[in-house]
């Protein structure tokens, strides 16, 4: 019966499976948002993909815990202390590293202390387009500038005066010209803010302001 059973199958559903296993591989090889947000709220996995996405080639472990610890104690290479790199070295070791390699987000070779980075490091600033707890209040803004314009309008509708001396076209332009300088002023700040944006982590390229 089941040489029967497997001489009726269709010939192409091998090609089928295949197809289908094809397909589910693709969806688990990808990240939820949660899981990226999970993996990178941490400051200094945030600081271990800023390192990554600089030079975008394999370094050691001992290079970066360096790095890192230069960034968090605000001083030079030279300046990092044995301790402040150990501290650091040891819980990107134990704790950061294979964390971020279970999710695919690079390759953490802990025999050989190296760390390598993977399509996802290039791909997931994406999720991080702003350092968290330092995002300026645009909406805010936005909702401010929309209330001003709307209090004008109302009144220059009941000509109140000494606002009817500029014509409406003048407030109409003042409007535009406000709001495009926001506008810029916006995308400005957010490519500045990006992860890998400059030499230094957003973190401290913000502080530096």
């Amino acid at each position: 019966m089941i040489a029967v059973a497997q001489q009726q199958r269709p010939p192409d559903a091998d090609e089928d499976d295949g197809s289908e296993s094809d397909d589910s591989d693709e969806v688990d090889d990808r990240l939820t948002k949660g899981e990226i947000f999970e993996v990178l709220r941490n400051q200094r996995r945030r600081y271990v993909l800023q390192f990554l996405k600089q030079d975008d080639r394999p370094v050691e472990l001992g290079d970066l815990a360096q790095q890192i610890a230069a960034w968090e104690y605000e001083t030079t290479l030279e300046g990092v202390t044995p301790e402040q790199r150990k501290r650091v070295y040891t819980t990107l070791q134990q704790t950061h590293l294979p964390k971020m390699d279970t999710s695919g987000i690079l390759e953490f070779d802990s025999d050989r202390g190296v760390i390598e980075p993977t399509e996802r490091t290039r791909d997931i600033s994406v999720y991080l387009e702003i350092v968290p707890g330092r995002e300026f209040a645009w909406r805010e803004l936005y909702l401010s500038l929309g209330a001003i314009s709307c209090a004008l309008v109302a009144a220059l509708w009941l000509e109140i005066y000494p606002l009817t001396t500029v014509s409406n076209l003048g407030w109409t332009a003042i409007i535009a010209v406000t709001v495009t300088v926001t506008a810029v002023a916006h995308i400005y700040h957010e490519r500045n803010m990006r992860l890998g944006h400059g030499e230094q982590p957003p973190e401290l390229s913000y502080g530096e302001r």
